[in-house]
């Protein structure tokens, strides 16, 4: 393995055009681009092509990696291939979920919570259905839609103000800046107590509802909610520090 030291000089030959500082980079840090592809196998895309659209990624991330950004390069790599793959689904069509179903999903999610508050369990698929008017199969689909790969530029409210959990900490209009943003926000994540990063995790990664993480925590609804409007807070002081 390759200590900080050695992986910043070969960025730097790799930049300059060493091709054999290239290879070694990509040999070096294969598992760390299997480890992020893995989350978009099964979406109709072939294991060997998600393998090379993630090293086109790391191969981006070598030209753009700038020691002054303050992060481990591999810290820096993972959004970075992680935004291929997805540019390349969304370019290629190979995922493709309407804005009707994906509306129907945010509203299911909305009631299902609401349900599960006032009735001690989750909503069946056909009480949904009902609720809804609309087939079970629908329902189903609208749900499995909430299983597409997600990052943290993805909206979780359907309105005419839609945010995102950068946008609750801090927005940035310009790409790059945004992709900093993640890579901050994702070490500030990783510094919390178990607790707290579960919460963040569950709610914002894992699209789950409030009353599904209480019933994890085994605390309220109203414990939770609290506990994510503090979590929030403390990630934004630190990330204007």
């Amino acid at each position: 393995m390759l200590d900080n030291d050695q992986v910043l000089h070969l960025v730097e030959l790799a930049q300059q055009g060493d091709q054999s500082a290239k290879g070694l980079l990509v040999e070096e840090n294969s598992p760390l681009i299997k480890s992020v592809i893995k989350r978009f196998r099964n979406k109709g895309i072939e294991y060997d092509d998600l393998y090379q659209i993630g090293c086109m990624g790391f191969l981006k991330a070598i030209k753009n990696f700038n020691p002054q950004f303050n992060v481990k390069f591999s810290t820096y790599v993972v959004p970075m291939v992680i935004g291929e793959v997805k540019r390349f689904m969304r370019d290629d069509g190979a995922i493709k979920v309407s804005r009707a179903l994906k509306t129907l999903n945010l509203q299911i999610n909305k009631f299902a919570e609401v349900f599960s508050r006032d009735n001690n369990r989750p909503p069946t698929i056909e009480e949904i259905a009902c609720h809804f008017q609309v087939d079970s199969q629908e329902v189903v689909l609208a749900m499995d839609s909430a299983k597409m790969p997600i990052s943290l530029n993805t909206p979780i409210e359907d309105d005419a103000e839609s945010i995102t959990l950068v946008d609750r900490i801090e927005s940035q209009e310009d790409e790059n800046g945004k992709m900093l943003d993640n890579i901050a926000l994702s070490e500030v994540i990783k510094k919390m107590n178990e607790r707290d990063k579960k919460i963040i995790l569950l709610r914002y990664y894992f699209d789950r509802t409030q009353s599904e993480i209480a019933r994890e925590l085994n605390i309220s609804q109203v414990q939770v909610s609290r506990l994510e409007n503090k979590i929030l807070e403390n990630m934004r002081n630190k990330l204007s520090s």
